[in-house]
């Protein structure tokens, strides 16, 4: 039986506030509260969040050592030097890869290449590897980009080879900061940029608009890049406020009219082609096939195989020629299709595993460890397992003679300060409240699984481990009318800091089409009826949600809450509900 969730309704805004927003701007009340409960209760502050404008970008010379990193840029294009682009290998890094690669191509520089290092061999960040390739390639710059803020031996192993660096990063720095020739990273600490909340992708945007700015090429000539800033914006999961809002709504423009070869190769695979394509899509869509490159281990006997599976990502997203990028685009799809194969398999052993186990069952963590597993697939895992099990959790494989794996958790639970009390155990570790990847000797795994699932059963507040699900507000479904659909795209982009705004409707029945849908019948479709408005009926999907089938077949009335999404089916648009959560009303039976 599924967990069952908690509902929990957000405060409303002040009343006056709203009253006065749903006056000057003419939209329904229940979507100026909205508004107020996201901290948007002035007319200005609303003209600028439905009305995004690229003049309303921050000056990248406010971001520390920005001044440093465009001249040493210029000195090397000047200078005709070999320019090295380095950066990591998920969708964040190698569309950030792709971006800068892309503009000093456009700005006439040749001499270039790119780095992605493997994650079996090299792992995260920068690696000794990369830079004897860029030294032994007579590369004498190397652009960083989602990594390097704490390689400060690397830094300083590249000087001694004749490399210098310019780092793009933001992830948090550690005290010291490396000694390159210039670290963008809007979270140092003596950076006082406007906004930290920008991807490594995003930084490295920052620098290619300074160049731009100081060398007098119009922003018209580098919009067409922000194509693969918003997929990597809405991939790397940064808030969807200030200057991430800005870039995500223009680049999302860019990527539904003009999409550059690569990424129009996967939206054409996607099926995304013909219709409106939204953050969800690159979510769950393109994002995961990009990803899925830098997951799979090469063939290490195939004398043709890239370096790193980050390396088709990057050909990908680079390819100018349309043939040519319909042929890397089924590349990475077929990645795709084998990260999927494996990781349903990994995820169906560990969920046996976990039931065979009566104590692992019961407890308030997961921490599950084989050797057999690969790597670049247990964050995965560990996420669908909160799914089933929703509890923090570590899964855990053998790579290179370590164990090394990835931790998820549930929001409320600062997984890292749990890591971080069994860092003596680690070779090392590194992440954020809900997400962190870790690495330890083999026989300390069972050590570290006593003492991890003991802070857990510690610190954990019970509540914690019960899925909520935040509601906005109350809606009628009469009051889901085509303006008030047209007003609530205004909202978009959707993302964290902005989320899709959550509705209840309560004590609705069945009306029509009830049944269950999917390879194993796991979703449920209805047509749901308010009763108090016996008039209005509407279309709805419940993912992973067949437990109530029998009872709203029937017509006992529920309680539901949604999102209300546009649903595109054979070349028509339709409303639709997407379920988050159902509850019958078993009292009025």
């Amino acid at each position: 039986m599924p967990i069952e969730k908690r509902w929990v309704i957000k405060p409303q805004g002040d009343p006056q506030k709203v009253d006065e927003l749903a006056t000057a701007t003419g939209i329904p009340r229940v979507l100026a509260n909205l508004l107020v409960q996201r901290g948007i209760d002035t007319y200005d502050e609303v003209s600028r969040f439905f009305s995004p404008k690229l003049s309303d970008l921050h000056d990248p010379f406010l971001m520390k050592d920005m001044d440093k990193a465009v001249e040493r840029v210029e000195r090397a294009v000047r200078n005709r030097e070999k320019i090295m682009v380095y950066g990591d290998y998920d969708v964040d890094g190698t569309t950030a890869v792709a971006l800068v690669y892309k503009f000093l191509r456009q700005i006439g520089h040749k001499d270039l290449l790119f780095y992605i290092p493997d994650r079996y061999t090299e792992g995260y960040g920068i690696s000794t590897k990369g830079i004897d390739h860029a030294a032994r390639k007579g590369a004498t710059l190397i652009i960083a980009l989602d990594c390097g803020i704490k390689a400060i031996e690397k830094v300083d192993y590249a000087k001694r080879k004749g490399v210098d660096f310019i780092i793009c990063d933001h992830h948090l720095p550690a005290e010291e900061i490396p000694r390159a020739v210039a670290v963008l990273d809007p979270k140092r600490a003596d950076c006082s940029y406007p906004f930290d909340e920008l991807s490594g992708c995003g930084v490295g945007f920052k620098l290619v608009q300074a160049y731009c700015q100081k060398n007098g090429i119009p922003f018209q000539q580098i919009e067409p890049l922000l194509d693969l800033l918003a997929v990597s914006i809405a991939s790397d999961i940064v808030p969807l406020v200030d200057e991430n809002r800005i870039l995500a709504h223009y680049g999302l423009l860019r990527l539904n009219a003009s999409p550059s070869k690569g990424l129009l190769s996967i939206i054409k695979i996607c099926g995304l082609d013909r219709h409106n394509i939204t953050i969800d899509d690159i979510v769950f869509k393109i994002g995961p096939r990009i990803n899925a490159a830098g997951r799979m281990r090469m063939d290490e006997n195939d004398e043709n195989a890239a370096p790193s599976g980050g390396y088709a990502a990057v050909n990908l997203l680079i390819e100018g020629n349309e043939s040519l990028a319909e042929e890397f685009g089924s590349v990475i799809d077929g990645f795709n299709q084998d990260r999927k194969c494996i990781d349903r398999s990994v995820t169906q052993e560990a969920h046996d595993f976990i039931e065979a186990h009566a104590e692992l069952k019961a407890a308030k963590s997961t921490v599950i460890y084989n050797p057999r597993w690969m790597k670049g697939i247990v964050g995965i895992v560990a996420s669908r397992l909160i799914e089933t099990y929703y509890r923090p959790t570590v899964v855990l494989t053998m790579s290179n003679g370590f164990v090394t794996g990835s931790a998820r958790s549930v929001p409320g639970f600062d997984l890292y300060q749990a890591i971080e009390s069994c860092s003596d155990l680690l070779e090392n570790f590194g992440g954020h409240m809900y997400a962190a990847g870790l690495t330890m000797r083999p026989e300390r795994v069972e050590e570290f699984t006593r003492r991890f699932n003991a802070y857990v059963e510690e610190n954990i507040d019970p509540i914690t481990l019960q899925p909520q699900v935040e509601i906005d507000s109350e809606l009628f479904f009469s009051n889901i009318t085509p303006a008030f659909r047209r007003d609530l795209n205004r909202f978009q982009p959707f993302g964290p800091g902005n989320p899709a705004p959550v509705f209840v409707t309560r004590g609705v029945v069945s009306h029509g089409e009830t049944k269950l849908v999917g390879a194993d019948c796991e979703h449920l479709r209805m047509d749901l009826m308010q009763r108090q408005k016996p008039n209005t009926t509407i279309q709805t999907i419940a993912f992973q949600q067949p437990t109530h089938y029998e009872w709203i077949r029937a017509g006992h009335p529920i309680d539901v809450c949604y999102q209300i999404v546009e649903n595109h089916y054979r070349g028509s648009v339709s409303v639709q509900l997407r379920i988050k959560d159902i509850k019958p009303l078993r009292s009025k039976q």
